[in-house]
């Protein structure tokens, strides 16, 4: 029995966020090809294969659910516009190599199909925008003329936030709400089941309740994953809570990541079945301020 509802209609909300960092599987196939003594990684370099281009079966699987989510799209530097000295640091391989071009024709046509289906577009604050507010403001127009509509929200790049700074460039460019704030080494509510207003304003923060790679990581099996993931839900509805779940797009791809896709489905689908609402948090954010007094 739950404590107190999400608003009339619902026990709690799930919202649905999807970080587009690399739709291309790029420095990722050797690596892998080496790690896991597998050369079959290597295919998406010589052949046509994309395996991390899971946009349409994203797209198709939330359709078939009745669902909606929000997709946060990133323009990170390259590693040319850092200095010479930061070339040698393997990090910086990791952080602006490999990524895609938002103004690229697939990448615009991608974007547009999803404002046109009804999901969200928002922003994924490169890796050093946190607290460059002249770069994510840059970042922001970019998207919003590829989208030709107006950005509401958005999540930084690796979660990368120096607080409550990079909440304050979140306001001022005009975003309504972001979802940083969390970590990548743990999941769960840590007893905070609402979003949070640091400016006692109308400006909204959704804590990231669970993300896949930490999920994944940190259970031994699927069925385990399932189970702390049912745990996460039941939490969720027993308390009335906002929980914010972050699946990246290329973990739909089943044969290199078994169980995420199934995790994923089946997540949705029990939020429902315990009385959730499921969606984007710029529809939850409204759903938010029209209940607000």
């Amino acid at each position: 029995m739950a404590n107190r509802s999400f608003d009339d209609d619902y026990e709690f909300a799930l919202c649905l966020t999807h970080d587009v960092d690399r739709p291309y599987k790029t420095f990722q196939a050797p690596y892998y090809a080496a790690a896991e003594c597998d050369p079959s990684h290597l295919r998406s370099l010589v052949a046509d294969e994309r395996p991390y281009w899971q946009f349409e079966e994203l797209m198709a699987l939330e359709d078939d659910l009745d669902v909606r989510s929000a997709w946060y799209f990133l323009n990170e530097k390259r590693l040319w516009e850092k200095s010479p000295r930061e070339w040698l640091e393997p990090r910086n391989w990791m952080l602006y190599t490999g990524r895609y071009d938002i103004t690229d024709p697939e990448i615009v046509d991608v974007v547009r199909a999803l404002d046109d289906g009804g999901w969200e577009v928002g922003l994924h604050g490169s890796y050093d925008s946190y607290d460059d507010r002249e770069r994510l403001g840059y970042e922001k127009r970019v998207l919003e003329d590829v989208l030709g509509d107006s950005v509401r929200g958005g999540r930084q790049h690796y979660l990368n936030t120096k607080l409550p700074d990079t909440w304050e460039h979140h306001r001022e460019i005009g975003l309504r709400y972001d979802a940083s704030y969390g970590s990548s080494d743990s999941y769960g509510f840590d007893g905070q089941y609402d979003v949070l207003h640091p400016f006692d304003d109308e400006f909204v923060v959704f804590p990231l309740t669970v993300m896949e790679t930490t999920l994944f990581s940190q259970t031994s099996s699927v069925d385990a994953a399932w189970r702390e993931c049912r745990r996460l839900l039941e939490e969720a509805a027993d308390n009335g809570a906002i929980m914010t779940a972050l699946w990246h797009p290329r973990y739909l791809n089943e044969e290199e990541f078994p169980g995420y896709r199934t995790i994923y489905r089946r997540m949705i689908e029990e939020a429902k079945a315990l009385g959730g609402w499921v969606g984007p948090p710029a529809e939850c954010y409204d759903r938010l301020t029209a209940v607000t007094p």
